[in-house]
């Protein structure tokens, strides 16, 4: 019975990892998905660049904070919360290039490759109810500003994306919601650990 449950955290880790890694490549697939319907037209699906910079991200992305959560419920560990962080690999992408930003700067890529995950970031620690309130006040309305910051600026990348239509509506909801669900996912590095066996002072078979 003992050595049975010694082995769980990590049989359970695995799966929590799995389940991460499967919800990030969804996730990132979704992503691609609306940065198609934005560029329209113009929309092109390569290897290197749907994969090696959204896709494989993602996966990786997604296992972290799953790994994250296996700490969480085991009472956590040194420098854990760092994998909150994790969703700045997404910002690789401005090496697609090598050095040469500027194209990234001129399709949006850049802008969006650092602003999708630090709005990410902000809003997950803002959900985690951890940490001062008035820092989870101010990283809140942070996150929030990217509900008009694109009703303002979407109609710049095109007619067809303001909000008044129907598309546009639609589109805002897609980026909306997606942010929304990044928020969360990287809201579990901040959050609160679950004591473990150990540290609650429980015998195994408890």
């Amino acid at each position: 019975m003992t050595n049975r449950l010694s082995h769980a955290p990590r049989a359970g880790g695995l799966g929590l990892i799995f389940l991460g890694a499967l919800g990030g490549l969804a996730w990132a697939a979704g992503l691609r998905g609306f940065m198609a319907e934005v560029a329209g037209v113009d929309s092109t699906v390569e290897w290197v660049s749907t994969f090696v910079w959204v896709l494989v991200p993602g996966v990786v992305i997604g296992g972290l904070l799953g790994w994250a959560e296996q700490i969480r419920r085991t009472g956590g560990r040194r420098g854990w919360r760092w994998l909150s962080a994790s969703p700045l690999l997404f910002s690789a992408v401005l090496f697609s290039h090598g050095l040469d930003f500027g194209t990234l700067a001129e399709d949006g890529v850049g802008g969006g490759a650092i602003g999708v995950p630090v709005a990410g970031m902000v809003g997950g620690y803002a959900l985690s109810g951890r940490g001062s309130p008035w820092g989870r006040l101010v990283c809140g309305l942070l996150a929030l500003a990217s509900i008009p910051i694109w009703v303002i600026t979407a109609p710049d990348i095109g007619p067809q994306l303001s909000v008044t239509s129907a598309r546009g509506a639609w589109m805002a909801l897609y980026y909306w919601s997606f942010l929304a669900v990044l928020m969360l996912a990287c809201s579990i590095p901040h959050r609160a650990t679950v004591p473990s066996l150990e540290s609650r002072g429980a015998s195994p078979g408890e």
